[in-house]
């Protein structure tokens, strides 16, 4: 009884599993834009606009109001003792002597509010600049990385229709070389063929085999990494829609290559002018601190004392206080080490600078790299799938000649050998086409 109460347990947690169990089913553009919003470093990514944002007030509110309160209570469990001349309150007193006395009452509480505003300081406007350029720097990391994330799930998307694409063509060929090999056993039976032709389209049928088994576990390990791009749990399941020829045709746009490239509108680039407006900023920031800085602040309060505890008590005094002061700072001199600062963050701006001189020089050559390798990805799927249709014309007539006996397994396995690998090229051109496109288009900025 106890062995079937657990036994129905472990059914219903098993049922229960895969009720929660989600199922994804994606083409290309659904898996970039569901990889936008959930992969897990857009996430965080999108976590850091909203920090930069609450940066922003947290400097805006420096420069506010502030208000503060407290409560402070001293029990004087033994007064201080002060010593005066003994003269000092009875003029007939020996002034030789000394007279002690213990000031204060064993209980004390103050009860205080402060109001205090920054009215000048130049660092505070410096830092109001800053902080704009701050979640400017975090906006366009952003961007930059939603078009890494779309170029990571285009290569991952494809790695697996490549897998997928792949398998196929391994058992579509393996299933002809069983055909083949059976007719090939059953002649030499027969003693018309040499037992070397068995053997020679056994290894090659060994080999597909192992090629086969290798790319099923290929194409597992490339589910997993899509979904992981994809920031869903490895345990879901997950189709892809898209055929890999179909995006292969869709992604041959030579037009995109005689687009002109504005190197202003990289992400990169403003990378790079954000951080160079950041050196400004900290620069203006080390000039700012040579002005004078002006503060005021309001504070008023309640304190009472007492021999016993009794400050809340309807016989309590309490004796009020109040006092506004402004407070003015003035640099005066510093031994030069203020104007060390400003010539350090001098510098600095330069050096950015120049690196932006450096990213604007790279992100030319990129995009240059970018296109051609994108035009010989699109002349290579052409030229492979031309090579793919004289190998396939070449293997049958082998084929139909090692059948006949016109023809040695050599001869056939070598027309084999040729047909597989240009079905592999036909295969990975079709994958280059797609990805090159996609770097051809995080070179220029272009997100669809």
């Amino acid at each position: 009884m106890k062995k079937l109460s657990l036994f129905l347990l472990l059914a219903c947690l098993g049922m229960q599993a895969q009720e929660t169990k989600k199922s994804y089913s994606f083409s290309l553009q659904q898996a970039i834009d569901h990889a936008l919003q959930y992969n897990y470093t857009a996430i965080n990514s999108g976590r850091d606009i909203e920090a930069a944002k609450k940066k922003k007030w947290e400097t805006t509110a420096a420069g506010l109001p502030q208000i503060n309160a407290g409560l402070d209570y001293a029990n004087n469990f033994k007064l201080q003792t002060q010593a005066v001349s003994g003269n000092l309150f009875d003029p007939d007193g020996d002034p030789n002597q000394i007279s002690t006395f213990a000031f204060g009452t064993k209980h004390s509480m103050v009860a205080r509010s402060t109001l205090s505003q920054l009215i000048f300081d130049g660092s505070y406007i410096v830092a109001l600049q800053a902080s704009k350029t701050y979640l400017q720097y975090y906006e366009s990391s952003k961007k930059k990385t939603d078009l890494e994330i779309r170029e990571m799930i285009i290569n991952s998307y494809g790695n697996v229709l490549l897998a997928e694409e792949n398998i196929a063509i391994l058992e579509k060929n393996k299933a002809t070389l069983d055909k083949t090999l059976f007719d090939t056993e059953q002649t030499f039976k027969n003693g018309l063929i040499e037992e070397e032709n068995v053997e020679q389209l056994k290894i090659t049928l060994s080999s597909i085999n192992s090629s086969l088994n290798y790319t099923k576990r290929l194409k597992d390990i490339s589910y997993n990494m899509l979904k992981i791009n994809l920031g869903i749990e490895l345990e879901e399941d997950l189709s892809l829609t898209d055929k890999l020829e179909n995006l292969t045709a869709s992604n041959l746009d030579m037009a995109l290559t005689g687009s002109s490239f504005e190197v202003k509108n990289s992400i990169d680039y403003a990378l790079s002018t954000n951080f160079v407006e950041q050196r400004t900023l900290e620069m203006k920031l080390e000039k700012s601190k040579f002005l004078p800085s002006l503060s005021a602040n309001l504070n008023f309060g309640y304190n009472a004392f007492g021999d016993q505890f009794e400050f809340f008590t309807q016989n309590q005094r309490w004796f009020n206080y109040s006092n506004l002061g402004v407070g003015l700072n003035v640099p005066i001199f510093s031994s030069f080490g203020k104007n060390a600062k400003v010539q350090q963050s001098k510098i600095a701006l330069e050096q950015a600078q120049t690196q932006l001189t450096e990213t604007e020089q790279r992100l030319k050559l990129q995009y240059q790299n970018a296109k051609s390798d994108y035009e010989y990805s699109v002349e290579q799927y052409f030229s492979s799938k031309e090579n793919l249709s004289l190998a396939e014309r070449i293997e049958k007539k082998q084929q139909v000649k090692f059948t006949e006996g016109i023809s040695t397994s050599f001869d056939f396995t070598d027309a084999q050998r040729q047909l597989y690998s240009a079905q592999q090229s036909y295969l990975q051109s079709m994958v280059d086409v797609i990805s090159r496109k996609a770097a051809l288009e995080k070179a220029i900025g272009q997100t669809k």
